[in-house]
């Protein structure tokens, strides 16, 4: 039979999605919409079947596998996706999903680096129309002798084998594959509200960022540049990261907060130990303003307990306290060093955050900064500074980006 009867598709798999019960559909259609943002450059279609997203081209005149081979590298980078899959549609007819069947275990063998000989196979198939004259088991037994027979070298295992021949007969059609590749997991984003990320162009925040944007967050950074104290250096790397981030549209808004002025008037009206407690109760107090404009409902920060002197327990409460009544969470609390540059790598984040860029994080800085702050002595110098002027100086000179490829992000209601 003619192989033009079998065409390229990209089935996404999702599994948390899956156990939210009444409210599986509205997380369905978010990712749905997602992956629609993401792919708008590709010329697809996207849709649900049967438990699986499908992803197929507009044109069959187009290059079909080079389309979808591209639209599964994006997939599997949205959050959500737990799995995305190169597979072949085929109409409900033996002879074509029997040969599909066999280019997938081929092409499967092909992606595996273990040695041919040695590996095992099994068939699964799976019923969604159940008008299908042949039931799973049926289906078991006619791709596998099919597929025993043009590969006798293969030992079938059906409890633990090496690779797996999916059949789905889904409605008038059957789609056929046998190897995935690894999604990011997690929730779509736009399924758990606005989230304002303190944002630095170092390794931690932004891979804090990616970890609740992983979890259904939509991504509000701000990030405090040294300007006009310095260059716009880790400004534009902060830019940089956020549209590197935004491969799986995570990112909604960046703020950019000039924070140099401000910072030079606290390093000459506290004590040097608590400069940089003091900077970052103000940095707090305008990301928690800038979160109330955007209806966000947590703040998020890089912070990785004892990695700095900022970071101490003490130090931790310190800066929070009296500033903000929203949750503030740190994924990489407990994470070390090598841990989070690791995470860095696998986002791609770590040659950005490498590159070496003066922010207001080197300005003013004392030698001997407070590890164990005092509650008392805190608050005392925070009251002598004029800090409403100073958040009202601040909000005035933020600037913004938006970035198009998260469409779950909605602009604050005055700027609608």
């Amino acid at each position: 039979m003619s192989s033009s009867k079998i065409t390229p598709v990209c089935l996404v798999h999702y599994h948390e999605i899956g156990l939210k019960g009444k409210n599986r559909s509205r997380f369905e259609k978010q990712l749905i919409t997602n992956l629609c943002a993401s792919l708008s450059a590709l010329p697809v279609v996207v849709r649900r079947i049967s438990g699986y997203v499908l992803i197929a081209t507009k044109e069959p005149s187009l290059d079909v596998a080079e389309v979808i081979g591209a639209a599964l590298e994006i997939a599997r980078k949205i959050p959500g996706v737990a799995r995305a899959t190169y597979a072949y549609k085929t109409e409900q007819d033996p002879e074509a999903y029997c040969l599909a069947a066999k280019i997938a275990l081929t092409e499967a063998l092909e992606a595996s680096s273990q040695d041919p000989e040695t590996l095992t196979f099994k068939v699964h198939a799976k019923r969604s129309a159940t008008t299908y004259e042949l039931h799973t088991l049926e289906l078991h037994q006619q791709v596998g002798a099919y597929l025993c027979e043009g590969f006798p070298q293969l030992k079938v295992d059906v409890h633990h084998p090496d690779i797996t021949v999916n059949v789905l007969i889904h409605q008038s059609d059957a789609y056929v594959y046998a190897h995935s590749l690894a999604g990011v997991g997690g929730l779509p984003v736009g399924t758990a509200g606005k989230v304002v990320a303190l944002f630095s162009s170092g390794f931690d925040s932004p891979v804090a960022t990616w970890m609740l944007g992983r979890r259904g967050a939509v991504m509000v950074p701000v990030h405090f540049s040294g300007r006009p104290m310095v260059v716009q250096d880790s400004e534009e790397l902060c830019i940089e990261l956020c549209e590197k981030l935004n491969d799986s549209g995570i990112i909604g808004r960046l703020y950019i907060v000039p924070f140099g002025e401000v910072q030079r008037e606290i390093a000459l009206s506290v004590p040097p130990s608590l400069r940089i407690l003091m900077y970052r109760r103000m940095m707090y107090l305008v990301a928690d303003r800038i979160a109330q404009k955007e209806g966000a409902k947590a703040l998020c920060t890089g912070e990785s307990l004892g990695q700095v002197a900022s970071q101490t327990l003490e130090n931790i409460h310190a800066t929070a306290e009296l500033v903000s009544d929203m949750p503030v969470l740190r994924p990489l609390v407990g994470s070390d060093k090598q841990e989070i540059i690791s995470r860095a790598q696998e986002l791609g984040t770590f040659d950005i955050s490498a590159t070496t860029a003066p922010d207001c994080c080197t300005l003013f800085m004392p030698k001997k900064p407070e590890t164990h702050a005092r509650m008392k002595e805190i608050n005392s110098a925070w009251e002598k500074l004029p800090v409403e002027d100073m958040v009202a100086s601040l909000l005035e000179a933020v600037e913004v980006n938006d970035f198009s490829a998260c469409p779950a992000y909605v602009a604050p209601k005055a700027e609608s």
